[in-house]
């Protein structure tokens, strides 16, 4: 089966064709979005530098439906996004200040922290780890898109396993099809994955 072709694994419409009609401007894309997220729907969205999967962190349906599409195991743990720093407030509250203030220098930004999840995100999220992977983004699209749905969301590369992240929409495409809903939006063309650090010694664990 040809993977890039069909979409393997997704719900999102195997072997469709590309859409050839122009996405709508976010600002008015975003409020659908929003919608679809709420109903426990997996979108897609550019990130700082690739294009990522998006979905509701705490509905563990659609957690586990883009896991399925990314062949992901979920002992992996997933990242976190938001548009500004107070959505994670419950687990930057109890850090030491130095560490705090770290983490807040360095957003928005493509920089991700592991930082002690506290109980505050479900096991889905983190994974096997003490540990959950948050980012402030600095991403406009992808800020809208966690401003419309009115909290934090998932934000992973937009590939199955083994496959290279999307850099551009037809891309994304060729994996999912195109029936899985996008915001509209592109990514930093000199952009990477985020760098992924532990905010208690500072050690790079993805550069």
């Amino acid at each position: 089966m040809d993977l890039l072709a069909n979409g393997a694994g997704s719900k999102y419409g195997a072997g469709m064709p590309l859409n050839s009609k122009p996405e709508l401007h976010s600002r008015w894309r975003a409020p659908q979005l929003a919608a679809s997220l709420w109903a426990g729907g997996v979108v897609a969205c550019p990130a700082e530098g690739v294009w990522g999967l998006s979905c509701d962190p705490f509905d563990e349906g659609a957690v586990l439906d883009l896991l399925a599409m990314k062949q992901r195991e979920v002992s992996k743990g997933l990242i976190v996004v938001g548009a500004s720093s107070d959505v994670f407030a419950n687990v930057l509250s109890d850090l030491p200040s130095e560490q705090r203030e770290t983490m807040l220098a360095s957003w928005p930004g493509p920089n991700t922290w592991l930082v002690p999840h506290r109980g505050c995100f479900p096991r889905w999220i983190t994974g096997d780890s003490d540990d959950v992977a948050i980012r402030v983004t600095s991403s406009p699209a992808l800020a809208t898109l966690c401003s419309a749905f009115g909290g934090p969301l998932v934000s992973t590369s937009a590939n199955p396993a083994g496959l290279p992240p999307p850099h551009s929409i037809w891309e994304l495409r060729r994996y999912f099809g195109n029936a899985l809903p996008a915001m509209p939006g592109a990514i930093d063309p000199t952009g990477k994955p985020s760098t992924i650090r532990r905010v208690d010694d500072g050690s790079v664990i993805r550069g």
